[in-house]
């Protein structure tokens, strides 16, 4: 693939001086920045291409050449162009320094620009009741902030940014070992090509400080474990004028100790005698909002499945409320008294039930001889 003209990359004429040549490289540098624009591949390639531009018309010697026998006459110079972003911030690094000039009350910005601070998570455990109906609660948070005295820069004003003398304002460090050659942070700057002579007595030059902080959270009814909400810009500051992250808040709801959760219903369990539920009754039964009365039909077993409707939990997208399901089950009375207790058998001997404690239970024979006895005379 033929390369395209130098010049007419930078959009500048032959005879362009040097300033026109830097300015015109500056503006293409701002638009095809990669921090500008994330994952496109043909801003990358425009981004490399006015580099390998710039790198040859303002550097007198190669211009001439290029001028005089164009990209055949550059080939025995031994300049191939850029292959990685990181070769082009470290042979522009004081031209990105003026481009990008330094942040604010002295603070620079970083090669790549602006940084956005990190995400922050918050674990709050809240009730079912406060899950069912929604709240607004106040957290306390411990979290980094720009520190007030150096505005976030990690150094007084009166100590302006240096370039950092062991790797020239680069950022980074090259090791040659044989044809190898190994690039690697700088220790001192961090990267970050420049060093301060004073450090900010506040943060000690971290730019930022530990500090408590209370924000307002507003729990939508219908929430559930595991649910998150986010908080805008609640999370860690951003570094060389980079928005903050945000804070995410994750729910647990506690169990409860009568309801059961199922999705948007509520599972329970309703104790009834077994004369309500041979007899059918209508009881009163909790509810998270208080109570609700549920009638019981004649007849009602042990395991039967009774609903109220829309007394369950709140949906998150409709805020249609699930069902609360009651499974029944069936008391068995105790310790009875002996009028109970006759009470009993002459109901069981109603029904034709024979055996209970203290009584025999008949044999087949006389099963059969008693069939006989009420049904074929």
């Amino acid at each position: 693939m033929d390369k395209r003209d130098y010049y007419e990359i930078l959009g500048v004429p032959r005879d362009a001086s040097e300033d026109q040549i830097k300015k015109a490289y500056r503006k293409l540098a701002l638009q095809y920045h990669p921090d500008r624009n994330p994952g496109e591949k043909a801003a990358e390639e425009n981004f490399k291409e006015a580099a390998e531009a710039y790198e040859v018309l303002r550097d007198p010697e190669k211009r001439n050449l290029y001028d005089r026998f164009g990209h055949e006459g550059l080939r025995n110079t031994g300049f191939r162009g850029f292959t990685s972003f990181d070769e082009i911030f470290s042979s522009f690094s004081s031209i990105f320094e003026d481009f990008f000039d330094f942040g604010p009350r002295g603070g620079r910005r970083s090669r790549r620009g602006a940084v956005r601070g990190d995400d922050l998570r918050y674990d709050l455990s809240i009730s079912l009741e406060d899950a069912e109906r929604g709240k607004t609660q106040e957290i306390e948070l411990q979290k980094e902030e720009n520190c007030e005295t150096c505005k976030g820069a990690g150094h007084p004003e009166s100590s302006p940014p240096e370039r950092c003398p062991q790797c020239g304002g680069s950022g980074q460090v090259r090791h040659t070992q044989g044809f190898f050659t190994l690039a690697t942070t700088c220790s001192r700057c961090q990267g970050q090509g420049v060093h301060f002579r004073e450090l900010c007595k506040t943060c000690r030059g971290k730019g930022r400080i530990l500090k408590a902080k209370t924000v307002t959270l507003k729990i939508p009814p219908g929430v559930d474990s595991g649910s998150k909400l986010r908080l805008t810009g609640e999370g860690a500051p951003g570094m060389y004028g980079g928005p903050p992250g945000d804070l995410y808040v994750v729910l647990h709801v506690e169990s409860h100790e009568f309801f059961e959760r199922e999705g948007d219903d509520l599972l329970c369990q309703i104790p009834i005698s077994f004369t309500q539920a041979a007899l059918g009754a209508e009881i009163e039964v909790p509810t998270l909002g208080g109570t609700e009365m549920l009638a019981i039909p004649k007849g009602t077993q042990t395991g039967d499945v009774l609903r109220i409707r829309k007394q369950g939990m709140p949906s998150l997208r409709t805020g249609r409320k699930g069902d609360l399901v009651t499974h029944i089950f069936v008391r068995t009375p105790t310790n009875l008294t002996e009028e109970e207790e006759d009470l009993l058998r002459r109901f069981s001997k109603v029904h034709g039930e024979t055996a209970f404690a203290g009584q025999k239970e008949p044999s087949p024979l006389e099963k059969v001889k008693d069939y006989i006895k009420r049904n074929l005379r």
